[in-house]
């Protein structure tokens, strides 16, 4: 075994080499699985060897063998577990993945198919992935658009927002919002980066809440986080190094990383946990356009002007 650090769940393999590895020659250090992170370890563990097993499963039925396997998985936990709920868990022969569901009274769209290409993001749901700012085929600005279509709730947390920025989606916000979804931003005065245009408008929106900080001198806020929820659960965030401007959601070399709910949950719930911290933070103020318009105009000409 390669000398270094390590998080390998030790199975029988592992055993059996650590066994060969003199004890007076090496320093080796072994943890006891802790009870509140077993459930975790061993899930994550498992993952990977059914999907190595299932990987071994070739030819033309191969779908409908990998489906009978791990359902022969599931009813072992079922019989182990004595718990009939297990059953529900079985897979159904079809091997169909489930991608939609939309009333058809009142629906908005006329043609199903093509509105879900419109609404779906390329990436998918439960996939994360990293955008560098040169995805082949696959634009950070073109993958919100549809991630704010088909979205229930959308968080925005970011230094500053320029007009040119909510222009991109701009068409995709306001139908967002007019048809009930909730958009929470929160933003700063700081540098005098921030479009006061951008912020009066997102503020007019329907179901739109916008945070301000001015304390710029102790509340630095350089965090570029969107966060998208859905009534599905299906939930995705990108965090990285852009802010809503135009060339850092198209064509500038911003590192932006999505994450899902299916693939890393504890990301997506420490984000909406942070998220709603700042907006309880009273450094960060409710913006009205009728009211603190004037207040934000002062504020980011104080900051274009200050040094920093």
């Amino acid at each position: 075994m390669k000398e270094g650090l390590y998080e390998q769940l030790i199975n029988k393999l592992v055993f059996s080499k650590l066994k060969e590895l003199d004890r007076e020659t090496y320093y080796i250090k072994e943890t006891a699985i802790d009870k509140s992170e077993a459930a975790k370890i061993l899930s994550q563990y498992l993952v990977e060897v059914i999907r190595l097993s299932l990987n071994l499963i070739t030819g033309d039925n191969s779908i409908e063998k990998q489906i009978e396997l791990s359902n022969k998985l599931i009813y072992l936990l079922k019989t182990e577990l004595n718990n009939e709920e297990f059953e529900e868990d079985l897979i159904a022969t079809e091997a169909k993945i489930l991608s939609a569901i939309f009333k058809k009274v009142d629906a908005t769209f006329s043609d199903f198919e093509k509105h879900l290409k419109e609404i779906t993001p390329y990436t998918r749901l439960s996939h994360s992935e990293l955008f560098t700012g040169n995805n082949a085929g696959i634009s950070l600005e073109s993958e919100i658009k549809k991630e704010i279509l088909s979205s229930d709730k959308i968080k925005f947390l970011v230094s500053f927002i320029k007009w040119t920025g909510i222009r991109i989606f701009e068409k995709e916000l306001f139908e967002f919002t007019e048809k009930g979804g909730q958009l929470k931003v929160i933003t700063t005065s700081y540098m005098g980066a921030t479009d006061l245009k951008a912020v009066e408008y997102l503020s007019e929106l329907k179901n739109t809440e916008i945070k301000v900080s001015y304390n710029t001198d102790n509340e630095r806020l350089h965090a570029k986080a969107y966060l998208f929820f859905r009534n599905t659960g299906f939930h995705t965030g990108y965090i990285g190094s852009s802010n809503i401007s135009r060339s850092a959601l198209t064509n500038g070399l911003e590192w932006n990383l999505k994450v899902t709910t299916k693939e890393v949950g504890h990301i997506i719930d420490k984000f909406q946990k942070t998220f709603e911290t700042y907006w309880q933070d009273k450094e960060f103020e409710l913006f009205d356009r009728t009211h603190h318009t004037e207040k934000l105009r002062l504020a980011l000409r104080k900051e274009k002007t200050t040094e920093k």
